[in-house]
């Protein structure tokens, strides 16, 4: 399939999430004439907020509903004529996933599995029926770096070629989606990529992840959680070039492959919170207007935002290092992240300096 020749129609579950959000603004900047509709569930993560400048664009169609819903994947696909799905609507916080692990074998495991249902339902067996070729497709499926389990300090990043170990709820139910992708692909010839990313940050970012929660909690005077020794080791992308990434697999990459998409970024995740303190000080004493506009905000105001740090219990199954090795995206479609992680950092933490109405709402007191 190449999306060069003419304007997509694409269906991306879990749009108003974090990831899926960003990857609708990105594609419907780049390519105006593409059809989008986005299909999300709208649980706690998922905020129609964060697709708020597109309500208007009549490219641009929200639909609130359930991967699970097999029958209305098939309508939508059906009725808006779509050629696309980019897949990644999913339970994805590990904390939750080991309180709470049903709901990731839910939508992970059966809500993938019923996207793959009615894409082949309505690309290659309805065609089929009727003696017609199987209709021009693509399946994309978005996964995480989790699913290879965990790295010794001295190992090698991640390669596609890897062996699946998760270590959690979370990260064996995304394994779990994978392996079917793939089945759907050597058993029925449905057309899929996939692609297993490391750690995003940026705008739109819900509140109890990593760098957004630091950010947040530093404006409330909260105490900034850590586990364990915080020398857990994560490989960061700016969540745009993650975006540039799938568009990359969807134009270049070949059918029935993985991609690792990763930013060549690793961080001590106590060294991360370091750096967002020292940045939320620079800023803080760089605009005294944000001391009136952030008056709970008492460390930050004082340059001591690392006062806050506090060591917690390290979870179950801590996974030590992730490390992407993305070579062959470069080699295959030229992928190389264009934020560095300096820039990118510092437009995270200003855009949550100026849209405190977008996650406050989402904070718990």
């Amino acid at each position: 399939m190449n999306l060069e020749n003419t304007p997509a129609k694409l269906l991306v579950t879990g749009g108003a999430g974090f990831i899926g959000a960003n990857f609708v603004h990105y594609w419907l900047n780049k390519y105006p004439e593409d059809q989008v509709v986005v299909l999300d569930a709208l649980t706690y993560a998922g905020n129609r907020a964060s697709l708020a400048s597109v309500e208007d664009n009549p490219q641009y169609t929200f639909v609130h509903g359930d991967i699970c819903d097999t029958s209305l994947v098939e309508q939508l696909l059906l009725d808006h004529g779509l050629d696309t799905i980019v897949h990644f609507a999913a339970e994805s916080h590990v904390d939750r996933s080991i309180t709470g692990p049903d709901a990731f074998i839910e939508t992970n495991v059966i809500g993938t599995h019923s996207l793959l249902k009615a894409a082949k339902k309505v690309w290659l067996d309805m065609p089929k029926a009727d003696g017609l070729e199987p209709l021009k497709h693509r399946f994309h499926h978005v996964s995480t770096d989790e699913v290879y389990g965990t790295l010794e300090p001295n190992d090698p990043p991640f390669s596609e070629t890897t062996a699946y170990a998760p270590n959690s709820p979370y990260s064996a139910s995304k394994a779990a989606s994978d392996h079917l992708v793939r089945a759907y692909h050597h058993t029925y010839g449905l057309e899929v990529t996939t692609s297993n990313c490391s750690n995003n940050y940026g705008p739109y970012h819900f509140p109890e992840k990593l760098i957004p929660l630091i950010i947040t909690n530093i404006l409330n005077d909260k105490p900034l959680p850590v586990y364990g020794d915080g020398k857990q080791v994560r490989d960061w992308l700016y969540v745009e070039d993650h975006a540039r990434g799938i568009e990359l697999v969807l134009r270049e990459g070949r059918i029935g492959e993985n991609y690792n998409i990763g930013g060549h970024n690793e961080w001590h995740n106590i060294d991360i919170v370091r750096l967002v303190c020292q940045l939320m000080d620079e800023t803080f004493a760089r605009d005294p207007a944000l001391i009136k506009k952030y008056p709970s905000a008492l460390q930050a105001a004082a340059g001591n935002s690392a006062s806050l740090i506090t060591y917690v219990t390290d979870r179950p199954g801590h996974d030590r290092r992730y490390a992407i090795d993305a070579q062959k995206s470069r080699s295959e479609l030229g992928y190389e992240p264009v934020e560095s992680f300096e820039s990118g950092i510092q437009k995270t933490v200003t855009w949550y300096l100026q849209n405190d109405d977008w996650w406050k709402v989402l904070i718990k007191n």
